[in-house]
């Protein structure tokens, strides 16, 4: 179920005000219901793959807690192999099957592995990442694990963010299910209001964008450079308003019953700096890469050279994160090449902009930079949005026609 659809127009008062109606011991159970049910409304059989590492992961994270020594590392690694294991086959299979294929090509060798017709379960990545959360929280001891199982699976499956996130801490989620939520009318008004302005902005902006910029990426070769910088600048808008507006609808619908969940974006277009686009940008995955996989690395604690292999690492992990296709590992691998030259070229940058006087006008300054870094994003979304890694250098090659282009109108 998506939740600009008539559908979810129905299910949500339904859902919310039979949430109110009920006793408090069984909202949890209600709740429960009504996810699986919003979740099984794309490709119900996939409810079993849910249900598997909702199981495994329950009972990984009482065996962690309950074990000492190297068991509980051997429960977490049994967990976090079985959810990077389904993610794997059901997101990754066939990704790596098609660059075996074409790897042995080279040698005329032919790739015995078969092809397999995968449907990507809806969400996957989401609820994958915050299932691993959890038991490495458990591990650290930084969460107990859950002796609820109803209540663990509605950690998992919770309506609001199960599809499109926020990829959610059991810190911040799971006590809150054990709460009793009474009506709040301020509660009810903002969760409205957010969720209003989410609709807004997915369905009256971002599809409205669409329809230009669809046109433009999908025929790339017949597109004139200027046609292609404004499509590659209104995607920009496009995809924010898309997932951000997905975001405040998610956050808005679990207000209304009294949750809190995390805020996802924070006007990543003002960032002067990737680094700080990225701390505005998908909030809840950035933080999520830096806590369970940058700092596991070393985070800021080995040599400079070191800390800018792994942050282009991350970067890396974080692009095929979003999809498996070389235009998405492009697209990480960008951000992260833009993250580590900011670093290495800071000093000089700096000394550059007190030079030509930028420093003694702090808004002109801001406003330069924020210019050098959407100027940045929006060339890497073009390889998160065009249909291959082709379409995407054929319009990035034309760019530079732009303002030869402009000059003669």
């Amino acid at each position: 179920m998506l939740f600009n659809s008539i559908e979810f127009l129905v299910f949500f008062p339904i859902v919310t005000i039979g949430y109110f109606l009920l006793p408090h011991k069984f909202r949890w159970l209600w709740l429960l219901i009504a996810s699986c049910y919003f979740y099984m409304a794309f490709v119900p059989i996939y409810m079993v793959i849910l249900g598997f590492t909702i199981i495994v992961d329950y009972y990984a994270g009482i065996f962690i807690e309950q074990s000492e020594g190297n068991q509980r590392k051997w429960f977490l690694v049994m967990s976090l192999i079985a959810n990077i294991g389904v993610l794997a086959v059901f997101k990754y299979y066939n990704f790596i099957n098609e660059n075996i294929t074409w790897l042995l090509k080279g040698f005329a060798l032919q790739n015995p592995i078969p092809y397999l017709e995968i449907l990507l379960p809806i969400g996957l990545s989401f609820h994958t990442f915050q299932a691993m959360s959890y038991t490495i929280e458990v591990y650290r001891g930084h969460q107990k694990a859950e002796r609820h199982f109803g209540i663990y699976s509605l950690y998992v499956m919770f309506y609001p963010q199960l599809v499109a996130g926020p990829i959610e801490r059991p810190q911040n989620v799971l006590h809150q299910f054990h709460e009793e939520h009474t009506f709040n009318y301020e509660n009810a008004v903002s969760g409205l209001r957010l969720m209003l302005w989410g609709m807004f902005k997915k369905v009256v902006i971002a599809d409205r964008l669409a329809v230009v910029t669809d046109m433009v990426f999908n025929a790339p070769g017949q597109q004139s450079a200027v046609a292609t910088v404004i499509a590659s600048v209104l995607f920009t808008f496009q995809i924010f308003c898309d997932f951000s507006g997905y975001s405040d609808i998610a956050l808005g619908s679990a207000r209304v019953m009294g949750f809190h969940l995390m805020k996802n974006f924070d006007r990543p277009y003002s960032a002067t700096t990737i680094s700080e686009f990225w701390r505005r940008w998908h909030i809840s995955l950035s933080t999520w890469f830096r806590d369970y996989l940058y700092i596991p690395l070393g985070g800021n604690r080995v040599p400079y050279m070191r800390r800018q292999f792994n942050l282009f690492f991350v970067f890396l992990v974080s692009g095929l994160w979003h999809g498996a296709d070389w235009k998405f590992i492009i697209w990480g691998a960008l951000h992260g090449v833009f993250l580590v030259l900011a670093n290495v070229t800071y000093d000089i940058r700096l000394k550059v902009r007190k030079a030509i006087g930028l420093e003694r006008v702090p808004w002109l300054n801001r406003l330069v930079q924020q210019s050098e870094t959407f100027v940045l994003v929006t060339i890497a979304w073009i390889f998160f949005r065009a249909n291959s890694t082709h379409d995407a250098l054929v319009m990035i090659g034309k760019i530079p026609a732009f303002f030869g282009e402009v000059a003669t109108m």
